[in-house]
């Protein structure tokens, strides 16, 4: 058996290493290494795969939720609306920004905002919502967006989990997750299911003016080289990156198949397992496991995680500190929301190996260790 990685790039990369190689050395040819036609013909070809009018890269997934946050003119002293359950980036770059976030509660199935708290939470001074697809599930865009539209709010969607994942409407409308909202931000980490071998991350808009913006911000606020309208930032996708990127999202429906089978495969091997409570799939969206989260019912999460860590089998805890318990936002109040679902969750989640890469021996193995634990 392969030696178990949480997420295997090497061999993924070692199977479409002729296209990924012939499309870097093409970059270093041309020595055009920042912006020019490989970055464009990315964004655009993302942009039709997504069905977004505009995509616009950056150099990772935490910059675009700042570039996001100020093209929609968000000032210190506003709030944002966002989950307290996700990856510390969603409300770093609100608080950089001197933004206030206000943390709610999520559904406890699907682990992203509950749509039912969010308007108990809006005051004068909300501005936004920043609803997570947390861990390739979809957050239940309809209502959010049904809000935003009543109190007048943006939506800038957290879709670095989510990418590829297909929200269905009650009309039967469907859109890519990050398509949905004002802004769409995402990451191309190399975990990630669209993931470069460095970093990057990219926006994603139908808005012309706003689209206009966003560029502008990524680009030291330039309206063209040397006239700076607004005040901007550095964050740009390099050829390289976007050149894999390329190649890599010609793969991506597939690479997101392979991580369905993986999730079939422990689902499965679960099934009725009262101590343990796998990835919930909501009938409206296309879940694309970006990571593969189980909840433990009366079991030593951590115990687990040191046993199957000494039995070679790698497992990650995201997140055991909820972003309201961080000190970082003891300015903000944080130490005094009392969010009873997100903090049972904490204690309790652990992911389990899910890539494109892994193979039926592999995962057995990892069930195996699994319920020899929780039945010892």
């Amino acid at each position: 058996m392969r030696p178990l990685q949480m997420v295997d790039t090497k061999t993924q990369y070692h199977k479409i290493k002729q296209e990924v190689d012939a499309a870097v050395i093409a970059v270093l040819e041309s020595s055009q290494f920042i912006g020019g036609k490989v970055v464009n013909d990315f964004a655009d070809n993302l942009a039709t795969y997504h069905k977004s009018k505009h995509v616009i890269p950056c150099a990772n997934g935490t910059d675009a939720l700042q570039i996001a946050m100020m093209a929609l003119g968000l000032q210190p002293g506003d709030e944002v609306i966002t989950p307290s359950f996700t990856y510390i980036a969603t409300v770093e770059v609100a608080a950089l920004l001197h933004i206030k976030p206000i943390f709610v509660e999520v559904d406890p199935k699907t682990f992203c905002i509950d749509p039912a708290v969010i308007e108990k939470a809006i005051t004068p001074k909300t501005k936004a919502i920043i609803p997570v697809h947390l861990y390739g599930h979809a957050a239940d865009m309809e209502p959010i967006m049904e809000i935003a539209a009543r109190h007048n709010l943006f939506v800038i969607e957290d879709n670095a989990q989510g990418i590829g994942n297909v929200y269905t409407f009650s009309n039967g409308t469907q859109k890519k997750t990050g398509s949905i909202g004002h802004i769409g931000c995402t990451s191309f980490y190399p975990s990630k299911n669209l993931g470069a071998y460095g970093d990057g991350g990219a926006m994603f808009t139908d808005d012309d003016a706003l689209a206009d913006k966003l560029k502008m911000i990524a680009s030291h606020g330039q309206s063209k080289r040397y006239y700076h309208d607004v005040v901007g930032c550095n964050s740009r996708l390099d050829a390289l990156q976007a050149a894999i990127l390329d190649i890599k999202l010609k793969h991506l429906d597939e690479y997101i198949d392979a991580r369905r089978k993986a999730a079939d495969f422990y689902d499965a091997a679960f099934a009725g397992n009262e101590k343990i409570t796998v990835p919930y799939r909501a009938e409206n969206n296309k879940h694309v496991f970006h990571q593969y989260t189980i909840t433990l019912n009366g079991v030593d999460r951590d115990g687990l995680n040191q046993f199957l860590a000494d039995n070679g089998v790698p497992s990650m805890i995201y997140y055991p500190v909820p972003a309201h318990r961080q000190k970082m936002f003891d300015a903000f109040g944080g130490s005094e929301y009392k969010l009873d679902v997100t903090d049972w969750l904490t204690e309790r989640v652990i992911s389990l190996p899910i890539h494109t890469e892994l193979d039926e021996e592999q995962q057995q193995f990892i069930v195996n260790k699994v319920l020899e634990f929780i039945q010892q």
